[in-house]
């Protein structure tokens, strides 16, 4: 397995701060908002150049305006690396008894593996499946 480089983060947040979060992400840093897969939750990907950089994901279970525990770190959920080599990363993770679960992206030539670090923090692999 190689990484090539981060690949996006995703923000948690309340259905409802969906739009604010998007218009911020929008007005402040210039992404554009673009094509998303339909995941069964609504949300929006956030692109730079032709990259989805940053996902915002509305969770249910979230109340508006929630927070997380520690300051600065409201809504984080993971964070991801482009990746090649998903038979390779298989292998090596299973080689270190490093559990892991793995999904397709609905409508897109993706591939995702996730897994936890020591401390609890989501880490995603993002591997092509394109071609």
């Amino acid at each position: 397995m190689t990484l090539s480089g981060m690949n996006h983060m995703t923000i948690n947040c309340s259905p409802a701060d969906l739009a604010a979060l998007r218009d911020f992400y929008v007005t402040a840093l210039g992404l554009t908002e673009g094509r998303r897969p339909d995941f069964p939750f609504p949300g929006h990907w956030l692109y730079l150049n032709d990259s989805p950089v940053v996902h915002l994901a509305g969770r249910a279970s979230l109340p508006a305006g929630a927070k997380a525990p520690a300051p600065g770190s409201a809504g984080f959920d993971h964070v991801a690396f482009t990746a090649t080599g998903l038979e390779a990363a298989r292998e090596r993770l299973a080689a270190a008894g490093i559990g892991f679960s793995e999904a397709p992206v609905p409508g897109f030539p993706l591939h995702q593996i996730f897994l936890t670090d020591p401390l609890g923090q989501k880490i995603e692999l993002t591997f092509s499946t394109a071609g």
